[in-house]
């Protein structure tokens, strides 16, 4: 059987290109995903996505440019008169909208938001009235509303004349009289029950809800907990303002995996492939001079070591190999403890418990790195080095032990460090690849130096 093409982007294109009426083209166009429609934008030309904006429906074209970036909204909004601009984003969803706006410069937007329909413009102003770490900046107000005293035949007339400007209906919210939230119900209840049945049985009162003032990364596990096509978000007077919906969950989610994903690189924000040089140095600088400091120190702490270096020259070969790997280790254990630490019901025990399975994971680990490199390196000294058999097996069962301590303390590093930043209410994710990477070359700079001093030079007073 021949696979069906899933590709319609040239079709689009020979549809659009061809010579059909701007009635035949605005029909034959609405056959296909906004999402492709989409994607063949950036292939037009200005003059042919002029074209498209006139025969279009604002409707049509606002969904369509919710599958697009925020700037490239921006972009093609700047293509058209002011008024068509307007009368699309009144057709967005108003987080979407909220999004766009941001990326407006001051005096269009303003002008633009004047240009609102009313009631998306004071929807607008409510969403744009919470900070930008606030949950409320992220809701919608499309979904479906009605109040908790109605019977089934007035909530069915009351949803058939919302759906019309409400694509969120799997959901219906219930509200007092005074627009308190009340309770939430299946839309596949409410079709399927007589029109006799009480409204009070359908009615989740116990419906899961976010206060908009809630910060974003205390609410985001909850939010996750619920599998919930929308959660409401209710004012500080339990009030009904909009939803959360599960697109906008992962929006958040995927949001916030970028931020950390930053943070571990040792950037203060996520970047952009089109940003100007010059921001992407202010995001990478502040890290930077840190951990220049830091490599500083390090650098200190292997001169202060410098009678170690003179009396065994040989032990620099291998000072790359205990950094490499205490950095490496400490790394892993920052990944999985930024990881468990998403669970905001993690409790002190767990958090000990996370501890020392970490380090008893780099003592394990570490012990068996260990041996091996007490044996392969004191094969390689003694071999290729020509140094006697009892020489390589001291300093490779030296370096072999500052393996085994250094990955077994970058274990805890890695560990510690997140959770202690977690306690003082800073982003554990803050405790970045890098920093750790640098605090762990400092721990086993000075194990390593260290133990060769103490065991080969002042012990077994072994030199060459």
């Amino acid at each position: 059987m021949t696979k069906r093409n899933q590709d319609f982007s040239k079709d689009i294109l020979s549809l659009i290109r061809s010579s059909v009426s701007p009635a035949v083209l605005s029909e034959k166009l609405q056959d296909f995903h906004e999402n492709d429609l989409a994607e063949v934008l950036r292939e037009l030309s200005t003059a042919e996505r002029s074209r498209l904006y006139r025969i279009l429906e604002s409707g049509m074209l606002a969904d369509v440019f919710e599958y697009l970036e925020e700037e490239e909204t921006v972009q093609y909004l700047e293509e058209m008169d002011v008024k068509k601009a307007a009368a699309i984003l009144s057709k967005m969803e108003t987080d979407a909208l909220a999004d766009v706006l941001k990326q407006i410069d001051k005096e269009k937007r303003k002008l633009l938001i004047q240009l609102l329909d009313e009631q998306v413009r004071k929807d607008i102003e409510m969403i744009r009235s919470f900070d930008e770490d606030e949950i409320g900046s992220r809701m919608t107000t499309n979904c479906i509303v009605i109040r908790e005293n109605l019977t089934v035949k007035q909530a069915m007339s009351e949803l058939v004349s919302q759906a019309a400007d409400n694509d969120n209906i799997s959901t219906i919210f219930a509200v007092t009289d005074r627009g308190e939230f009340y309770g939430a119900l299946d839309l596949k209840d409410l079709i399927t029950a007589r029109q006799d049945h009480p409204m009070e049985e359908l009615i989740v009162t116990s419906y899961p809800y976010v206060y908009g003032t809630e910060q974003i990364d205390d609410c985001m596990e909850r939010l996750k907990d619920y599998s919930e096509d929308s959660i409401p978000v209710l004012d500080d007077d339990n009030r009904f303002l909009g939803v959360i919906t599960s697109a906008g969950i992962i929006d958040l989610v995927d949001d916030e995996m970028g931020e950390d994903y930053a943070k571990l690189a040792g950037l203060t924000a996520e970047e952009d492939l089109k940003e100007p040089l010059f921001e992407s140095m202010k995001k990478r600088m502040p890290w930077l001079i840190v951990l220049l400091g830091l490599g500083m120190v390090v650098s200190s702490v292997v001169g202060m070591f410098e009678k170690v270096v003179t009396c065994l020259p040989i032990i620099m070969c291998f000072q790359s190999l205990i950094l490499d790997m205490a950095g490496n280790v400490g790394t892993q254990s920052l990944a999985v403890t930024i990881r468990v630490l998403m669970d905001e019901t993690l409790t002190g025990r767990q958090k000990a418990e996370l501890v020392l399975k970490e380090m008893r994971i780099g003592l394990c680990n570490g012990g068996l790195l260990g041996i091996l490199s007490f044996v392969l390196i004191g094969l390689y000294i003694f071999l290729f080095k020509g140094k006697t058999l009892v020489f390589a097996y001291a300093v490779s069962g030296c370096i072999g032990l500052s393996l085994l301590v250094a990955m077994l303390v970058s274990s805890a590093v890695g560990t510690c460090i997140p959770l202690f930043f977690k306690k003082v209410g800073v982003d554990p994710a803050v405790a970045s690849g890098p920093l750790i990477t640098t605090m762990n070359d400092l721990v086993a700079v000075i194990t390593y130096y260290g133990m060769s001093w103490i065991f080969l030079i002042e012990m077994f007073h072994l030199a060459g």
